[in-house]
This record gives C-alpha cells, structure tokens and sequence, in this order.
C-alpha cells in the first residue's frame, strides 16, 4: 500500500470517499425509506389513508409508534457515547483506528441487510437491527472524523469537510434514486408489490456501504502509534477524555465552542432523525402519495445540502468559521418556527429546501471549526474527536428523548419541534462568546 503524506490531494479525496460510502445509511436508513417502511408496519390507517391508530406493544408495553422509534434510536445513542471512548483511546495508543473504523462500518452495514426481514410478528429484531446499524454507523464516524487534522493542513481541513459531506449527499442521492425506482415501478421491475423492493433498498445500502469503502481503507494510513495492546490501555480512552476534560478547564475557546455545539446540535441532529416521520403524521397529502412526496422532499435536502456545504465553505473563508455558524443557527430558528405551521406538501418542500441549505453546511463547518481548535502539536486526535463525538451524541439521547416525551405526551410532532428552538438561541449566544483569534492563527 503507498503510503501518502499529509496533505496528498489522493489522500484527502480517499478520506472524503468515505462519506460517499456510508451516507446511504443516513438517506436511505435514517431519514428515507426505513421512516416510511416503519411507519407503513406500524399505523393503522383507513382507505383514504387518514391514521386511525399509532399504538404499537413492546415488550408488553403500548408506545406511541414514533415514540417507541426515538427510544431505540436515543438507546443506540447512549450506546456509541460509552463505547467511542473507550475504543478511541485504544485506537490512539495501539495506532489501529482503521481496524475500528472498518470493524463498525461492516457491523452497521451487515444490520442494515438485517433489516430485509423486519417484519411486525419479529420486532424485535428488527428493532436490534435498526439499533446495531445505528451504533455501526455512529461509532465508524468518531474514527473517520479523528483522520481529519491527521490527513489534511489546518487551511485544507474546512475544504475538504465540505467536500466529503457533499460526496456523501451526491451517492446516496444516486442509491436512493435507484431504490425509489424500484419501490414506484415494482411492476416494471418484476415484483408484486412494494414491499419486496423495499426491503431490498435496505440490502443494497449495506453492500453499497462495504463495497464503496474499500477505496478508503486502501489509502487511509492504519494510525498514529504503534505500540502494543494491553490491559492497562483498555480505558486509556476515558483517562483520555478526562485529561481533555482537565484541558477544557484553561481552554476558553475550546470549551465555549464545545458548549455551543452540544446544544444547537442536540436540536439539528433530532430533527432530521424526526422529519420523515413529522411528514408522515403531521401533513395532509390528500391525492398525492406520500411515499413519493416524502422521499422527494428527501432528495430535495439532499441536493439542496450539496450547495449548502459549498456555500458555508466559502462563507466561512470569507466572514470566519464562527460568524458563518450564527448566521446558520438563526436560519435554523426561523425554519423552527415555519415548520411549526405547515399543513400541506408544497410548504413541506419549501421547508426541505431551506434545511437542506443549512443542514450539510452546520455539519461540515461544525466538523472543521472543531479540528482547527484541537491545540497544535496534539497527536492523540481520535480522543480529542471521541470528545466531540461524546458531546454530540449525549445531547442526541437528550434531544430524541424529549422528542419522545413530547410526542408521547401530546400527540404531535410539533410542539416537540417548537421547543427546539430554543436550543438553537441557546447556541447563537454562546457562540458570540467563542474567540475568534484562536481559529484565524491556526490558519497563518
């Protein structure tokens, strides 16, 4: 295998190709086709399609469908925040995060086949699928992620960021266009019905997760140490986290970024796991069918998100990483407050362009603002990652499960959405706090 320096433009865009491997999992996994198969299981609706009953029994308890959904997913959260880690800290020492990285994309990709026999009499184990596939997905990011400062400059790094994003909403553009062929044009294709080429969707993005992905094994260097494993590293990941923590006390910009980012990304990373779903339920689509209408709305963000990362990253050249994340925070309030109101598809459409125009852009800058604070010189990155990592997924747990609480307690989506908002003003105002300096010295 060659092996690239750093800044290698073969190695920069074999980094960013992972991002075209796995964003299937969150297209056609997390936010398309599994919402609107799950949601197809597991409501009961009349002839003109109106919902008559979205109780759903597990383990002997009635749940509220969405609400049953948030809990595995906020489950699976609370999983990836323990086990990231714990399994960073050895990757740093022993210098094998690729091993990791690899072990938990086929994990994931192998649960997402799994999901070919969900069916309602086993919802069990497609409830365990849906919750491995999750936790493969997530915990392979915290290895990708922590390659960022490894492979890639400080000025390179807000480049390809976006870069990866928008290769990832480019392929799994393309896979979802050939499942949604398939499930609209069965008969052409064969089938009898919708629910065979569904349920083949979720076979295809897991081959297309491991197949895509062996280019960036190829070119990815294994990591940074090389020293041997033993008993008294298996926690080094949390002794890790906690001389980081230690850290964050006499680093102002770091924890005041970090703080920022925990709470507007508990909102954004919520409602996009929640807005097929908020589609299905809360939405009249009258005549139109509301798979269709549901995953081009999808494909809609998707391609509206490409654009929306290129943008940010220039924006971001020119006004600065910080002042480019309020601006994106408070287009995420007024998309809050919009969204609360919506009745029909076409304001649902108008809604999804403007998320898809912030959504790539606050993950890829977010992502690389955080990369350019690590201090300079640190060379275990995958901790200092699995830190950021951690923070994100706690405040997932925390956002799904009030999601869920809410749609529990008042059997709507919205106001759950509502009150979202303000997490994103809690993070505009901390954000106004971050220093500036910091982020454009690491750039000289």
């Amino acid at each position: 295998m060659e092996v690239l320096p750093k800044g290698s433009k073969k190695l920069l865009n074999a980094w960013a190709f992972y991002d075209w491997a796995n964003s299937v999992y969150s297209l056609v996994i997390a936010s398309a086709v599994f919402p609107i198969f799950y949601g197809a299981l597991t409501l009961v609706k009349d002839e003109n399609g109106k919902i008559l009953d979205d109780t759903i029994t597990f383990l002997g308890i009635d749940f509220n469908n969405d609400t049953l959904i948030s809990y595995v997913t906020a489950a699976a959260f609370l999983v990836v925040s323990v086990l990231s880690p714990l399994l960073s800290g050895i990757a740093d020492y022993i210098g094998n995060k690729k091993s990791f990285m690899k072990f938990f994309c086929y994990l994931g990709a192998v649960s997402c086949i799994g999901l070919f026999w969900f069916d309602i009499e086993f919802l069990w184990f497609g409830l365990l699928c849906y919750f491995l596939a999750l936790i493969g997905f997530w915990s392979s990011l915290v290895f990708y992620n922590s390659y960022l400062p490894d492979i890639a400059f400080p000025e390179q790094q807000d480049k390809i960021s976006a870069k990866g994003y928008s290769l990832g909403y480019i392929g799994s553009v393309i896979l979802l266009v050939l499942c949604l062929a398939m499930i609209l044009m069965y008969e052409t294709f064969g089938f009898e019905d919708e629910g065979l080429p569904t349920r083949l969707s979720f076979i295809l993005t897991g081959l297309w997760w491991i197949g895509f992905s062996q280019y960036s094994y190829y070119y990815l260097p294994k990591g940074n140490k090389k020293e041997k494993f033993t008993k008294d590293v298996l926690f080094n990941g949390f002794k890790e986290l906690k001389k980081i923590w230690k850290k964050l006390k006499s680093d102002k910009p770091m924890r005041t970024y970090l703080t920022a980012f925990f709470v507007y990304s508990m909102a954004v990373q919520t409602i996009m796991l929640v807005a097929t779903y908020f589609g299905i339920e809360e939405l009249d689509w009258g005549t139109t069918n509301s798979t269709t209408g549901l995953i081009v709305s999808i494909l809609l963000i998707q391609l509206v998100a490409v654009l929306g990362a290129w943008l940010t990253s220039k924006a971001s050249a020119r006004f600065g990483n910080i002042q480019t994340l309020i601006v994106i925070n408070c287009i995420w309030i007024a998309i809050c407050i919009y969204a609360y109101t919506i009745t029909t598809p076409f304001e649902f459409y108008f809604t999804a362009a403007f998320v898809g125009l912030v959504m790539g852009g606050i993950q890829s800058l977010s992502r690389s603002t955080y990369s350019k604070l690590i201090p300079e010189g640190e060379k275990d990155t995958a901790s200092y990652f699995s830190f950021y990592d951690v923070s994100e997924k706690i405040g997932i747990v925390i956002g799904m499960l009030s999601y869920g609480y809410v749609a529990q307690l008042t059997g709507s989506i919205r106001y759950a959405i509502l009150f979202f908002i303000v997490f994103f003003i809690a993070g505009v105002i901390l954000l106004l706090f971050v220093p500036r300096k910091r982020i454009t010295e690491t750039l000289k």
